[in-house]
């Protein structure tokens, strides 16, 4: 601040181009300025929106900035909130869209508050154009209640690594955007009400076959139907948990689950299943656990 005071005294001591330049670097410095008290402007409204929209103020949640003032389960960067860690806290109430604002924000962590219910907004997950959680690798919803579908626009967020929705209420199908999601190491839908088919890629649409950089998908206790689809499975995969158990999957066990060479845990048990054991889970030598 002190070399912004100085800078027009500068300015006026030099002359012709020199002077121009000092002056161009003055207004440029000042709209730096300006755009950075707008940005951390938009992290502490979006804060104290969910501060009152889960009726919740930690003793340390006081003064005018959380990145300065150190409030409780807030990380931040370069004065920009980038985590927001807050489970097992007895948050109540939804998730409100206004968490958009933190365009910085990298990881959200909220598992294990049950008061917090209601859809998951579909107005978090936007295009890839948009700045808004375009930084979003960690999302962990764990152990709430909240219900309805699983937003499509959730393929948005191109660097999600993470995602955790188990143990809620969520229903309808798993979205076969969740394909587009090509950094995903970690999906667990475990725990809900979701229905539907295993999704898989066709054409334009995309489908749980194209992450082959993930190593777990935790699909179990669910309501998934239809028959585990052969094309799920690729030697380009690297999954090392796949749990489809406890949903009512019919047909086959597709001798494909033998080209994921990485499989540690394979459960398929309380499912309709039907036909032989694929001769192919031989090939899987790295299997500890096979239900």
């Amino acid at each position: 601040m002190t070399n912004m005071v100085l800078m027009p005294i500068v300015c006026k001591l030099v002359m012709g181009r020199t002077r121009v330049a000092c002056v161009f670097l003055l207004l440029v410095l000042i709209k730096f300025f300006v755009i950075a008290a707008q940005a951390n402007n938009k992290d502490f409204i979006a804060m104290n929106i969910l501060m009152h929209a889960w009726d919740i103020r930690p003793p340390s949640w006081v003064g005018s900035d959380p990145c300065v003032d150190g409030w409780e389960g807030i990380d931040c960067t370069n004065s920009r909130v980038t985590s927001i860690t807050l489970a097992d806290m007895g948050l109540k109430g939804q998730l409100p869209s206004d968490i958009q604002l933190l365009s910085e924000l990298e990881t959200l962590d909220l598992s294990l508050n049950e008061g917090l219910a209601g859809p998951i907004p579909a107005s978090m997950e936007i295009d890839e154009t948009s700045e808004f959680l375009s930084y979003l690798h960690s999302r962990i919803l764990a152990g709430c209640s909240f219900s309805e579908p699983i937003p499509p626009t959730i393929g948005s967020l191109k660097h999600l690594y993470y995602l955790d929705l188990n143990s809620n209420r969520l229903s309808g199908q798993i979205p076969p955007s969740i394909g587009n999601l090509l950094n995903l190491f970690y999906l667990d839908l475990t725990g809900n009400q979701i229905g539907g088919y295993i999704p898989v890629s066709s054409g334009a649409t995309p489908g749980l076959d194209m992450l082959h950089n993930a190593q777990h998908f935790h699909l179990g206790d669910n309501q998934l139907s239809g028959k585990i689809p052969a094309q799920l499975f690729s030697s380009k995969m690297v999954l090392v948990h796949l749990l489809l158990d406890r949903n009512n999957l019919t047909g086959n066990i597709p001798s494909t689950i033998g080209l994921v060479q990485t499989l540690e845990t394979l459960r398929l048990d309380w499912n309709s299943l039907s036909g032989p054991v694929p001769s192919s889970l031989n090939n899987l030598s790295n299997m500890a656990v096979l239900s």
